[in-house]
């Protein structure tokens, strides 16, 4: 086995291949292995930039969280203001309502009084000119005369 030349040709066909690929497989094995660190690294990095990218999913989440928080108080305290401002305003009308009603009474018994006033004036103009025409017709002269007399002496006590 060991005296046929193809086997002697096939021992140092592989001798060869042996020396021949040797500085090969170093350069093989060290590019292979650069080529896995490149992979580790570009996987570290792809791991990295998920984590960054879920924390950033995460703030944002957390900022939309809070921003609907906020537009919930923002739109309670906006019913809470319109609701105040609803009573503020029917209370506002209501004391508006009884100021005019005030008001109109008050014009009310201002005509009132003064048409009693135009009454009793308008009484009186006819009480007088009656009372005048009534002495004209039956009181004398000497009559007249006194009366005149009579009302002179008490017209320094009616001025004062």
């Amino acid at each position: 086995m060991f005296q046929a030349a193809e086997f002697w040709v096939a021992v140092a066909f592989f001798i060869f291949l042996f020396f021949a690929f040797r500085p090969g497989a170093k350069a093989l094995t060290a590019m292979l292995d650069d080529r896995a660190d490149k992979i580790r690294q570009e996987l570290e990095e792809a791991q990295r930039l998920r984590e960054d990218a879920q924390s950033t999913l995460a703030s944002y989440q957390r900022r939309q969280r809070d921003a609907l928080k906020e537009a919930e108080d923002i739109i309670a305290h906006a019913r809470e203001e319109a609701e105040r401002l609803r009573l503020h305003a029917a209370a506002d009308l209501d004391a508006s309502m009884k100021r005019r009603e005030a008001q109109a009474m008050d014009k009310i018994a201002q005509a009132e009084a003064l048409a009693l006033q135009e009454v009793k004036s308008l009484t009186v103009d006819l009480a007088i000119a009656a009372s005048g025409r009534l002495i004209a017709e039956n009181m004398n002269a000497a009559q007249s005369a006194k009366l005149v007399d009579a009302a002179i002496a008490d017209l320094p006590r009616n001025l004062h």
